[in-house]
């Protein structure tokens, strides 16, 4: 039975250390560029270095009330329409430069709609170059000196990078110059006049503090991804005469020069980062060769003619600088072969494809579909970004949804910790953009509020530094003695020189031939030059013995030196490392009191983070008690305007009927003056008219003929009126006066005057004296001709029997 082998085991997957305590946001920065005529709406105000104020275009509602509101957003900056390219690179891509030659992964894309300077602010424009080409400068700048030569740094087709020996990396330049390829010239190299502009800077910026114990290579590659595939587009791709081309129809066609390009396809690598398998990389020594590359690959960019953009770019960008680095040996002369020892880095700069709406570009077949494409892609980048905010603040742990597209699975190492990210919100101010540029801004604004984990410094390789000067400093004292001495630079040649000169103090030795077998001279001669020679050979050699004992003897003397001086040295490192586990439990104690502020710091955030949900939520509580605050003194203003309507029409109703009410009273109280007033005048009358005379009552007829005048009324003669049931009105006197008279006849007067010749005995019997006739209700008849209380129906006292 044979034994199972033993399985081997699986290597551990590394992965590049990152911090995940420390974590800094994404970077946005808002970028605005000018209008194209001065005569353009604009909806976009710069207001600060860190704001710009929204404020919707003429006609435009925002809200069903029709009030119009201007919003502001904030960036960690702001350049205005002023700002040159030099501003922004200095702010936003020299600090990812900076951390690409400390080894450490950078991301920079730009955001926008449509036509708002996207591959402006990244490419540039002749005699203004934009952040790609000043990218480059400041890298060649910095590390130019330090550069190894070609092909000593190789990558593998596993996203990683090898050291070759000399040999090998001289094979591989031999192997490149026998290429029919077109080879880099040395020197100074013929630039595209299309791009010489775009290239000539003349800051010479580059980074302060570069390891100079480090040797460095510079990769560069350049990809598209159009319609959710990815291209090379640094791929030369040959001609295939069997392979057959296809056209627009999707049928074959034999005759043809160029083949469609083949899509690449993402893998991960054993550090869990994307890359592009297949993909060109190509190393460059210098800005001009790098920016070539970049603009052979840009030439093969998508890009088409839309409503909004003559030359809008159809499809995402990404171009990717790697920078290898590897220390020098300890004699600062080779390059380390060690894997663990080198450092890969890499900074890619996006130029991400426009959102458009396909109602204002009039868009139709292939640029429907690639602005579908593109709208998608940024959505699922908006989707990703939404999710990494909810699971940050909230907790959560969500999936990311990454893989829904190729931009953003590209990218997932970077927003998992693996560098820093930047973004450049590029907009429009003009009014066309308004809604679209709205939701850029919130986007961006939603982006800000991402945390990316710090990455590690990378640790040191613990060799001294200074190698590399010190190597070279030999070198130039080597250089300079052998001028002194007249000699060749090259020990090999002095080598040959030395053993030359000794050649040359030996005599010459004889013809060595014996013609003849008598001679007797050649061999004598021979003897004695050999002779000759074997006492110079001891001369020499004692000599040497000599130059060595006096060499061995300074070796003790520089051995001695060299003891003294590494007593001196490990006194002086024992004292270093004292020093040194002082300050490590110093940075120990400091450690754990960061640690304890850091957990003081996380819980405060939480806190903070619950203040800032009730704050948010007292926020909306209180603008929808606002609004209904606003809805209620609005319903009260309309109920008080109604109330007053109200008030002012029953006012005047009420006014009207008092006016009549009062005149109605009026009149009735004049009634009731004038019925006093005749009851006056005929209490009055009858009070003072004579005994002889019988009271007449005027006719009727006699009154309508010549109307009485009416007297000024007497002063009321106190009594009660009240109303009678036929519709009159009776006074009842609640004084009385009596009047006593005697007649001389003694006879009464009678109570009617209206016969005038009564019969004797009739006549006493309607006689009444005055306290009889007084007490007679005189009432009023309505409707009578004559006016109230003419009439008088008078009931006489019934006299006693």
């Amino acid at each position: 039975m044979m034994a199972t082998r033993a399985k081997k085991p699986r290597r551990p997957i590394l992965k590049k250390p990152s911090n995940p305590s420390l974590r800094d946001p994404v970077g946005v920065y808002c970028r605005v560029r000018p209008l194209s005529r001065p005569d353009q709406e604009c909806c976009i105000e710069v207001i600060s270095d860190t704001t710009v104020q929204m404020h919707p275009p003429d006609g435009y509602r925002i809200f069903r009330n029709g009030e119009y509101r201007e919003t502001q957003y904030s960036f960690k900056e702001v350049f205005g329409t002023l700002v040159v390219q030099k501003k922004v690179f200095d702010v936003v891509a020299k600090p990812l430069v900076e951390d690409l030659i400390r080894g450490k992964n950078g991301l920079l894309f730009t955001y926008g709609v449509t036509g708002s300077g996207k591959t402006h602010t990244m490419t540039g424009s002749p005699g203004d170059g934009g952040l790609l080409p000043r990218c480059l400068d400041m890298i060649f700048n910095s590390i130019g000196p330090f550069q190894a030569k070609r092909f000593v740094f190789k990558l593998d087709d596993k996203n990683g990078v090898d050291v070759q020996c000399e040999v090998d990396a001289l094979l591989e330049r031999q192997k490149r110059d026998v290429m029919p390829v077109p080879k880099p010239t040395p020197g100074k190299r013929q630039i595209d006049p299309e791009i010489a502009d775009m290239i000539n800077v003349q800051d010479q910026c580059k980074v302060e503090e570069v390891d100079e114990d480090n040797v460095y290579c510079v990769f560069v590659s350049y990809i598209e991804i159009y319609n959710n595939y990815i291209y090379d587009l640094l791929e030369e791709a040959p001609f295939d005469p069997i392979k057959p081309k296809w056209n627009n129809c999707n049928t074959p066609v034999r005759n043809g020069d160029f083949i469609p390009p083949q899509s690449k396809i993402l893998r991960e690598d054993q550090n869990h980062n994307m890359y592009v398998t297949g993909c060109t990389e190509v190393e460059v020594k210098s800005t001009e060769e790098a920016f070539e590359v970049f603009w052979r690959g840009q030439k093969k960019r998508r890009i088409a003619n839309t409503q909004l953009n003559r030359e809008s770019s159809r499809s995402h960008s990404v171009f990717i600088i790697k920078l290898a680095q590897a220390p020098l040996d300890a004699d600062g002369d080779k390059v380390l072969q060690e894997k663990e020892q080198i450092t890969l880095s890499q900074l890619s700069l996006v130029d991400l494809a426009g959102s458009e709406r396909t109602n204002r570009t009039k868009a139709e077949g292939n640029r429907l579909r690639e602005a579908g494409n593109i709208n998608q892609s940024l959505m699922t980048l908006r989707t990703c970004i939404e999710v990494l905010r909810e699971n940050q603040m909230y907790g959560l742990n969500k999936m990311v949804p990454y893989r829904d597209s190729k931009l953003t699975h590209l990218f997932k190492n970077y927003f998992d910790g693996e560098g820093k990210v930047r973004m450049i919100v590029c907009v429009n101010p003009k009014a066309e953009d308004y809604e679209e540029s709205l939701q850029v801004m919130r986007f961006a604004e939603m982006t800000q509020e991402v945390e990316v984990a710090r990455p590690v410094d990378r640790p040191l390789c613990g060799l001294t530094p200074g190698r590399r000067f010190r190597n070279q400093a030999f070198q130039e004292e080597l250089s300079r003695k052998l001028e002194m001495r007249g000699g060749p630079v090259d020990a090999e040649t002095e080598e040959q020189s030395v053993l030359e000169t000794i050649l040359q103090n030996f005599p010459p030795l004889p013809t060595c031939e014996l013609l003849d077998i008598n001679d007797d001279q050649t061999l004598p001669k021979l003897i004695e030059v050999l002779e000759k020679r074997h006492k110079l050979r001891q001369m020499l050699i004692k000599e040497f013995s000599k130059a060595v004992l006096t060499f061995k003897t300074v070796l003790q003397e520089f051995d001695c030196s060299v003891a003294s001086k590494e007593n001196y040295i490990k006194g002086r490192l024992s004292e270093k490392e004292k020093t040194i586990a002082g300050q490590k439990t110093e940075i120990e104690r400091l450690e754990k009191k960061i640690k304890t502020l850091e957990y003081k710091i996380e819980i405060l955030e939480k806190t903070a983070t619950i203040y800032e949900e009730d704050k948010r939520n007292l926020q909306q509580e209180l603008e929808s008690k606002s609004q209904k605050l606003q809805r209620q003194a609005s319903d009260k203003r309309r109920l008080e305007a109604r109330f007053q309507g109200m008030v002012a029409e029953t006012t005047m109703k009420w006014e009207k009927e008092c006016e009549r009410r009062v005149a109605a009273k009026q009149l009735e109280m004049q009634n009731k003056l004038w019925v006093k007033d005749e009851k006056l005048k005929q209490l009055k009358a009858i009070v003072t008219e004579p005994k002889n005379d019988k009271p007449e009552r005027p006719s009727r007829e006699r009154d309508r003929e010549k109307p009485v005048q009416r007297s000024v009324s007497p002063s009321p003669v106190p009594g009660d009126v009240f109303k009678t049931r036929g519709g009159g009105q009776a006074v009842q006197f609640t004084d009385i006066e009596t009047l006593k008279q005697e007649s001389p006849t003694g006879r009464k007067r009678r109570s009617s005057p209206s016969n005038p010749d009564p019969p004797e005995d009739a006549a006493e019997s309607e006689w009444t004296d005055v306290e009889t006739r007084c007490s007679v209700a005189v009432e009023m008849r309505a409707g009578s001709a004559l006016g109230p209380g003419y009439e008088h129906h008078a009931q006489p006292k019934r006299r006693k029997p």
